[in-house]
């Protein structure tokens, strides 16, 4: 059978050796995308079925943090108010690991946005809005109260707490410290979970960076105070990415149409 598969795209796609077959580099495209295929073949089954049990069809989407607490919270439960049969699923991550999952048709549209400077021969992109990020700690740190900080001393005499080093969000805060002629926090903890990182930052010493949006009710409560240091300032926007040259379901289009319909608002 490889060998059939094989004469078919007219390449090797796997070498036989004593220890079995391994895939050659154009066996493990091959690979890649039949994964791809046989994943989306897999949802449209599921999605086929639910019709015929009367549902709506299915909606996976994935979020970055900054997005989810406003403007996607607020699109999912005006789609679920128009189609209350329409099962949504929501997934929360960081863009780098979106976008992965964009690519590998594990969702069907990401809030996010672009981790590489390529990225944009698979993905098409429509620009939503920006994130605000501050850098908080608890209520009674020894820095509260502050009226000015210079950056140095913290970097270097304060635990910062940060998103993964792959995210986009942190690659533009290590920028802005090269920028800056600083050095990269000594003492760092990353931490992709927001539910971990305020849990962190409400038990310790460490300085916490995520987007205004996710920290807005915990600063209103006074569990955490901002500190009057700027970050983040020169973040990219967050948009609606899909996949390049792709039909959109129906469920897609229509609920890209609430999000723009918000981001006027």
């Amino acid at each position: 059978m490889l060998r059939e598969i094989e004469s078919t795209f007219e390449c090797q796609l796997f070498e036989r050796t004593p220890r079995g077959v391994l895939p050659t580099q154009l066996g493990e495209v091959l690979i890649e995308f039949s994964q791809s295929a046989l994943t989306r073949l897999g949802r449209c089954a599921e999605s086929l079925q639910r019709h015929q049990l009367g549902d709506q069809g299915q909606l996976v989407l994935g979020a970055i943090m900054g997005a989810a607490p406003d403007l996607v919270a607020e699109a999912v439960i005006e789609m679920k108010r128009q189609r209350p049969l329409l099962q949504v699923r929501m997934l929360g991550e960081t863009s780098d690991q979106l976008v992965e999952l964009l690519a590998h048709n594990r969702i069907d549209i990401a809030i996010a946005r672009y981790v590489t400077a390529l990225q944009h021969n698979l993905f098409d992109f429509e620009s939503l809005d920006n994130e605000t990020m501050l850098a908080v700690v608890r209520h009674d740190h020894p820095l509260t109260g502050s009226v000015e900080l210079p950056l140095s001393p913290l970097l270097e005499e304060w635990p910062w707490i940060l998103q993964p080093l792959e995210s986009p969000a942190r690659q533009v805060l290590e920028k802005e410290f090269e920028m800056a002629g600083l050095m990269s926090p000594r003492d760092i903890i990353e931490c992709g979970s927001i539910f971990a990182g305020l849990q962190l930052v409400k038990r310790g010493n460490g300085i916490l960076v995520l987007p205004e949006s996710v920290l807005r009710d915990y600063l209103k409560f006074g569990e955490i105070e901002a500190l009057p240091i700027s970050v983040g300032r020169t973040l990219s926007p967050f948009g609606i990415l899909t996949r390049k040259d792709e039909t959109l379901s129906e469920p897609v289009r229509h609920f890209c149409e609430i999000l723009r319909n918000m981001g006027k608002d």
